[in-house]
């Protein structure tokens, strides 16, 4: 779905190939109460900020959690459509609201069906060759 996808620059008419790296919980990075996810397009980086209180939320009006695959969609399909309208001009970080989140969330599962059929999120080959064996 969003975890590895192809977008057209609405104003460069250009093919971006987005990719899905890593989700950050930025507490721990930038003192942030967000989680960060990394994307990478056409092999520059680009982060989306969601609000840790938009998991709360969605906790509160369903039951259920955001989960690090559900965050990684939610982030790829907010970048498409930021894309796609034209928002993207090359700033190297977006922040989403709660709001923005939880509407991306239900699209996302609207999609998908149930959280089950979402894609899992692929090994990095760099983090496969950072690995260490332990001893």
């Amino acid at each position: 779905m969003y975890e590895d996808f192809h977008v057209t620059d609405r104003w460069t008419g250009e093919d971006l190939h987005c990719r899905w790296k890593a989700n950050i919980v930025a507490i721990a990075t930038r003192h942030a109460d967000a989680v960060d996810v990394r994307f990478e397009v056409n092999k520059r980086p680009l982060w989306i900020a969601m609000p840790c209180t938009a998991w709360v939320e969605q906790k509160k009006r369903t039951g259920n959690v955001i989960t690090d695959q559900l965050a990684a969609q939610i982030a790829g399909h907010y970048l498409k459509q930021a894309v796609e309208s034209g928002y993207d001009n090359g700033r190297e970080m977006y922040t989403m609201s709660v709001d923005e989140v939880l509407e991306h969330l239900d699209v996302v599962l609207r999609e998908a069906g149930h959280t089950s059929k979402l894609p899992t999120l692929p090994a990095t080959n760099e983090l496969q060759n950072d690995a260490q064996p332990v001893p």
